[in-house]
């Protein structure tokens, strides 16, 4: 049996020896199952965003769907963050010079952008590569994750992944188009990349060592920043949940997340980016609040209430840190 916080799977050669390890395991610990959150009598699933069979593990499609969607490149400004992206794992794809020779052809000078039958083949090929096995591959949870984020004007990327043998391998693809208010952030879009894939790759993330990549230094100040907008310090907050570091990467070597924020493909989910804290809504009361809440507000963000007394507000937040 395998354990992973609140979920655990029971497996065997034989349906007969999965039922004895369950009933087993149930009744040493009194435990009671839930039939509407268990899934019995199976021959594969998806456990911890991987598929789980007979075979081994494999690559869950969900994570790698933005890239299998990705449609040809229709300039050369595309061409290029393509060819970046895929050559950031040419040490994985066998040949790559040779297989990418058609695509950098187009990038030579006074040539026109014809994208033929053989580029066609090749950005298919290299696209296939970045979603197969070995640039892909299963989490070492006895490693430090590794999350490259960017930002573009539209819309945000991420890549967890791993460094092994001093090669970055991807565990998962992330991409997100930006709506409403977003769309005008400026340097806060840097930091909503952060926390989207934070969100998107939560399940991996709790309890391990987390070093982020990007190529916007000023990150390190809005996160030490004192006098800022609430909504900086919900994300500040939900950060501090993890155990991060942020790293400086420039743009050029920070080319796979770079692609994927810059991609144009129709949206399959019209849900914004969730950027609030879980606990929020999860651990709050309906019914009442702390005493102290009025208190944390006014001496963080210097809101008052309507109906509070500012004058007693102000002189009972000496007392408090």
């Amino acid at each position: 049996m395998e354990v992973f916080m609140d979920d655990f799977s029971v497996y065997g050669k034989t349906f007969d020896g999965c039922l004895e390890n369950l009933e087993k395991r149930c009744k040493e610990v009194d435990l009671v199952l839930n039939c509407e959150k268990c899934h019995f009598m199976v021959r594969e699933g998806i456990v911890l965003g991987h598929k789980v069979s007979k075979r081994g593990i494999e690559v869950d499609h969900a994570k790698i769907k933005v890239i299998e969607q990705l449609p040809p490149p229709t300039n050369l400004k595309a061409l290029r963050s393509f060819l970046g992206n895929a050559g950031f794992y040419r040490r994985f794809i066998k040949n790559f010079s040779f297989v990418a020779q058609p695509l950098t052809n187009l990038l030579a000078k006074d040539t026109p952008f014809v994208f033929e039958d053989t580029c066609l083949e090749a950005f298919h090929t290299l696209k296939k590569a970045l979603i197969t096995t070995p640039i892909i591959q299963p989490p070492d949870w006895n490693a430090p994750f590794e999350i490259m984020c960017d930002a573009s004007d539209s819309a945000v990327g991420a890549v967890l992944g791993q460094s092994k043998d001093r090669k970055h391998h991807a565990i998962s693809y992330a991409s997100k188009t930006l709506t409403g208010p977003q769309l005008n952030y400026t340097t806060e879009k840097e930091l909503l990349a952060v926390v989207f894939a934070i969100d998107k790759f939560r399940s991996y993330l709790v309890g391990a060592k987390v070093i982020i990549y990007t190529d916007h230094a000023a990150l390190k100040y809005l996160l030490t920043k004192k006098d800022a907008k609430r909504r900086l310090i919900r994300w500040v907050l939900l950060l501090q949940e993890f155990d991060i570091e942020i790293r400086d990467r420039k743009g050029v070597e920070n080319s796979v997340v770079d692609h994927l924020s810059r991609m144009q493909f129709k949206e399959t989910s019209s849900l914004p980016i969730d950027d609030y804290m879980r606990d929020d809504t999860l651990l709050k009361v309906a019914t009442s609040q702390p005493w102290y809440a009025d208190l944390v507000n006014y001496m963080v963000t210097g809101y008052v209430p309507k109906e509070a007394d500012k004058r007693k507000l102000v002189h009972d937040s000496r007392f408090y840190l």
